[in-house]
């Protein structure tokens, strides 16, 4: 659906300010009909990504393909027959304050020429989906957050795009009204079959909502693949940080005041255990202290979903001994644990 190939994005030098490369030999496809999330930190290149996609910005080298068209090859007429098939949605909604929920859903197929009543056919159903059934009449005046986003999904979708692209949609919005975007957003992929690409810096919106995920990180991506994998073993320091936030992942505040990098005399090491696919359902944690012969103290931990697939996080700590440490290496090889040593504390 969507290809990057080797897309390289150069801004060049303005006064007071120097030539700055946002994105650096992009290579990386977009899976049909998936929610793919570009994760990354502010300035990482996420934004430049996503309006190289609908042509409002184009590449300095390589190619940006939307269903195999070239979209920097386009102009006029293509360009904009290109745009109806790519609806996007924005952190700050861009609603006309002076157009009714009806008429701001109406506007994109009235710039086509759309006649009204084949407008009406087309608005009624779109705003009967985002829940907005009785607010036709309705200005964004007079609408909650979640409410103008509501509105800005059904404009997107106004032309019956193909790809649907967000950037930060849901940035400006409560945890509950988040929630309920989210929830609007996979049905729409479930239903309409629609591919979504979401840029986003929140992990919790990525955790939610997405099957596949790529980790941009100073204009290059770092880090691609199915979001469960991503998130239970990351590979690469930028997602590791980005995902210590995330409930259930940070160590708390005494831990990290006392550990250390290497044993010191008396201290036990901290284990992250990660639980998921076959060992998700077992009770792994209680059969440790007996595998080990050492007593194995619980520190922080969570029981989670990621893109659908159960698993958890729990920080152990046990003996630091050589003779427990080897034989916890192997009780964790032989039911398939993963585990990662942190350090070492008290």
């Amino acid at each position: 659906m969507v290809v990057f190939e080797g897309v390289t994005k150069e801004f060049a030098p303005t006064p007071g300010k120097p030539a700055f490369k946002a994105l650096d030999a992009i290579d990386y496809t977009v899976p049909r009909k998936a929610i793919t999330g570009i994760i990354g930190r502010s300035g990482a290149g996420k934004s430049t990504l996503i309006r190289l996609v609908n042509g409002l910005e184009r590449p300095t080298t390589g190619r940006v393909l939307v269903d195999d068209t070239d979209v920097a090859s386009l102009s006029g007429s293509d360009l904009r027959a290109l745009r109806g098939s790519v609806g996007m949605i924005f952190q700050h909604f861009n609603l006309l304050s002076s157009r009714s929920v009806y008429d701001n859903i109406a506007m994109p197929l009235e710039i086509t020429g759309m006649h009204r009543t084949e407008i009406a056919k087309r608005v009624r159903p779109l705003m009967d989906l985002v829940g907005l059934g009785d607010k036709a009449g309705n200005y964004p005046a007079e609408l909650s957050g979640g409410q103008k986003q509501r509105v800005g999904i059904a404009r997107a979708l106004a032309t019956r795009p193909k790809l649907l692209l967000s950037d930060e949609a849901t940035s400006a919005l409560d945890p509950e009204t988040t929630a309920q975007i989210l929830d609007l957003l996979k049905t729409i992929n479930r239903d309409l079959g629609l591919t979504v690409l979401l840029i986003t810096h929140e992990m919790e919106v990525v955790k939610e909502v997405t099957s596949q995920v790529a980790v941009i990180d100073g204009g290059r991506i770092v880090e691609a693949g199915r979001t469960f994998d991503i998130f239970m073993a990351p590979s690469h320091p930028t997602t590791r940080t980005m995902l210590s936030g995330l409930s259930g992942s940070a160590l708390p505040n005494w831990v990290q005041r006392t550990m250390a990098d290497s044993p010191r005399p008396g201290d036990r090491v901290i284990t992250r255990l990660v639980f998921f696919g076959a060992t998700s359902n077992q009770p792994l944690v209680s059969r440790l202290g007996p595998a080990i012969g050492a007593d194995v103290n619980i520190i922080a931990g969570t029981i989670d979903e990621i893109a659908g697939e159960p698993c958890g996080t729990i920080v152990v700590s046990h003996s630091a001994d050589p003779t427990v440490v080897e034989r916890a290496s192997q009780f964790y090889r032989e039911t398939g644990l993963h585990a990662e040593v942190l350090g070492y504390g008290p």
